[in-house]
């Protein structure tokens, strides 16, 4: 029979050695090799007292942005929603009432947006695809939680805090 390719080996069916039958170099071996380790840098770090440092790129927990007078940005236009491949953004558009002009932009509103994480694949086309740069993917972790409903997201857990009003929220939303 021939082979495919050179690297066959016929099995070594000799009788083993004394020394191979008390499996000392072996042993030997691996212990070195353990002990060589035990003296390397660590690769893990201790989380909640260590952070590591990210690229420029990563893209982590979504954020609603407001202007500098503290109005919400969006517009409900709904680009986000469908450029989001996984469909994990779901929007209702509103108009504005009057007396309302320092809570909104414009005269439409986003009244309810939600992002599933579990099925946001965190690829930043929604925030690509937004003409009033109202959402973006911060260096922040989505936390994790125990049900599914904790990992639904509505406008209220995404969106940044006045930076009129809420100076000291807003500093710590930052990492200021």
């Amino acid at each position: 029979m021939q082979a495919l390719t050179n690297r066959v080996k016929d099995v070594d069916r000799r009788p083993m050695t004394f020394g191979e039958k008390i499996y000392l170099p072996a042993v030997l071996k691996g212990m070195s090799i353990t002990f060589s380790h035990m003296f390397r840098k660590k690769p893990t770090i201790n989380f909640p007292e260590q952070t590591r440092q990210f690229s420029p790129v990563f893209r982590g927990l979504h954020v609603l942005n407001r202007d500098e007078e503290g109005r919400e940005r969006c517009t409900a236009c709904g680009l986000c929603a469908v450029a989001c491949p996984a469909e994990a953004i779901t929007m209702e558009a509103a108009e504005r009432k009057v007396g309302e002009e320092n809570l909104y932009r414009e005269e439409k509103y986003a009244a309810r947006y939600e992002i599933n994480m579990l099925r946001c694949i965190f690829c930043g086309l929604c925030e690509e695809a937004c003409p009033k740069d109202a959402i973006y993917l911060s260096e922040t972790f989505t936390p994790s939680n125990y049900n599914r409903k904790g990992l639904i997201y509505d406008k209220e857990d995404l969106l940044i805090p006045n930076p009129l009003t809420e100076k000291a929220d807003l500093a710590k939303a930052k990492g200021l």
